[in-house]
């Protein structure tokens, strides 16, 4: 009878902690594209969503058109774009949204392409590693709502001091944005706070 009730005791431990642990998750990601802070920075990333052919998708258009927003309020001087390429491509996310805003009143020398990742964390490693090289401290990403907490904290997990500005337009903006979305996004930021901080390698164009 006692052993009965230390196992009960212990089942429904267990079953509080996974309903209460993804509502936190859930919560927390949801508070974080709701109530975004940014400041002056050092740098401005423009993270990587798809593009074709040199054309960026509706995703990715809605990052540069933002980070083009806040680099003109004076927010920063210098912009990373960031993103490799998928198998066959014959150009890269990052030199797509390089290209974009340079041909839309950013001087080229101000953009900096870095033609690396498919996932968040690899495209974080990337820019932080650049930024490291130039004595960069603190960075302003752009990218979606929902997403805004996953890549703050990776970024914040490499030594970077972090802030995000998310997409106002597009299919990811808040108005646009699904349930869908936010699940996937609260998973993911739980996978990599629970597995070591390392993460796992989340493909982030499954909504662009």
């Amino acid at each position: 009878m006692f052993l009965f009730k230390i196992l009960r005791k212990i089942v429904g431990a267990i079953i509080l902690i996974a309903i209460v642990v993804p509502i936190f998750a859930i919560g927390k990601t949801w508070i974080s594209a709701h109530n975004s802070t940014i400041a002056t920075a050092d740098a401005i990333v423009v993270l990587g969503a798809a593009q074709f052919d040199g054309r960026p998708s509706d995703a990715l258009k809605a990052r540069v058109i933002e980070a083009k927003r806040i680099y003109d309020l004076g927010l920063a001087k210098v912009i990373f774009t960031v993103g490799g390429g998928a198998p066959g491509d014959r150009t890269t996310e990052a030199a797509t949204s390089k290209y974009w805003l340079s041909t839309h009143g950013i001087k080229s020398e101000n953009i900096i392409a870095i033609g690396k990742g498919r996932d968040t964390l690899v495209s974080t490693q990337s820019y932080v590693a650049q930024m490291k090289k130039m004595k960069f401290r603190s960075v302003i990403i752009v990218t979606d709502p929902y997403h805004c907490l996953r890549a703050m904290t990776m970024a914040n997990d490499l030594g970077s001091i972090s802030y995000c500005s998310p997409v106002l337009t597009g299919p990811n903006s808040l108005e646009s944005s699904n349930l869908r979305y936010l699940l996937r996004e609260s998973g993911a930021y739980l996978a990599h706070i629970t597995l070591g901080r390392r993460g796992i390698h989340v493909s982030d164009h499954l909504n662009q």
